[in-house]
């Protein structure tokens, strides 16, 4: 996906705020691992949103990148321990500090990148500019963002031991997983710029739908992109014998013998390479890629309708133009 030249000055801006950070030498078993995730190369989306969200609010974006780095450090507390739970060995095309150092070190340099995130929001209530009830509604909104991801990751590994679940439960669970720091970024940064409820909700409402739609997304990419591109191997999610969009609608759609056949796949630990054509054949017998390619449009048109609610601005320029590049990527 393409940068713009705005998205690339604020990306400039947030990278010199967290290079910012207060990261001492020792303990280098705590702060070395902050280090070297923060270093990882990464689309820095979430506190791009929130510098967004404040601008589409008419605040002074420069106010916004506390908050900004507060998200990111939230969500990159959340891949470390997700790193742990997974027992992923790679992070972005690269060691993931579980692997690099232990699980031991991934815990507590998440603990201090949560830690280091509130530090950041406290430039708000330590700010005369403030006032307690704009401070307390930033930090309503971190402090929910944050309980909703761990609902949503507490979903997803229920799932795991879970045979039947269903497509609203899976969408409530990406709901958290996925869209609740997509969300609660665009919300932090209206709350920065001194929205009103009803901005912050339409703001809340564009993250979630954006969320949404890029998880499906994500989950039909596994098996229709390009693997070099993708960065992961063709069918991947199925081979793991993850529950995802097309996997449930399939399952939803499929008669007894198709769902015999997709189970011993999504059960098996030695899938094959036909193995994986056979359920995307399955897939395309059912309409499945077609439909999530519908679902995906849904939730993305859905965003830009609480978009249009904005007053017009090279903001909310930037953000359709954004959304629709989201649309279109293939990675």
């Amino acid at each position: 996906m393409n940068t713009t030249e705005q998205q690339q000055q604020l990306s400039d801006l947030i990278e010199e705020k967290l290079a910012e950070l207060n990261l001492p030498e020792a303990p280098s078993l705590l702060y070395d691992p902050i280090r070297y995730t923060l270093s990882l190369p990464g689309k820095r989306v979430r506190p791009y949103l929130t510098l967004m969200g404040c601008g589409l609010c008419n605040g002074v974006v420069e106010e916004g990148l506390p908050a900004a780095v507060a998200i990111e450090l939230l969500h990159n507390f959340t891949l470390l321990h997700d790193d742990i739970m997974d027992k992923a060995a790679t992070r972005r095309g690269q060691p993931s500090v579980y692997k690099k150092w232990d699980a031991n070190a991934a815990i507590l340099s998440g603990d201090a990148m949560y830690a280091k995130a509130f530090n950041q929001l406290q430039y708000y209530g330590r700010n005369d500019q403030y006032s307690k009830k704009r401070y307390k509604i930033i930090l309503d909104i971190f402090l929910n963002s944050s309980e909703k991801v761990c609902e949503g990751q507490a979903y997803d590994l229920t799932f795991e031991h879970q045979m039947h679940v269903t497509l609203d439960q899976y969408l409530h669970m990406i709901k958290g997983k996925t869209a609740a720091l997509i969300s609660g970024a665009f919300a932090l940064g209206g709350a920065v710029a001194g929205a009103d409820d009803n901005q912050i909700e339409e703001l809340r409402c564009v993250g979630e739908e954006t969320g949404i739609a890029f998880q499906i997304q994500d989950d039909l990419l596994d098996v229709i992109a390009d693997p070099d591109k993708f960065g992961k191997r063709k069918g991947g999610d199925i081979i793991e014998g993850k529950k995802t969009y097309p996997i449930l609608l399939a399952l939803q759609r499929c008669n007894e013998q198709q769902k015999e056949r997709m189970l011993d796949v999504l059960q098996a630990t030695d899938n094959t390479e036909k193995d994986i054509e056979n359920v995307i054949k399955i897939y395309e017998s059912l309409d499945v890629i077609r439909d999530s390619e519908k679902a995906i449009e849904y939730h993305y048109q859905a965003a830009m309708d609480h978009l249009q609610k904005f007053t017009a601005s090279v903001f909310k320029t930037e953000l359709i133009e954004f959304l629709n590049r989201l649309i279109s990527r293939e990675y």
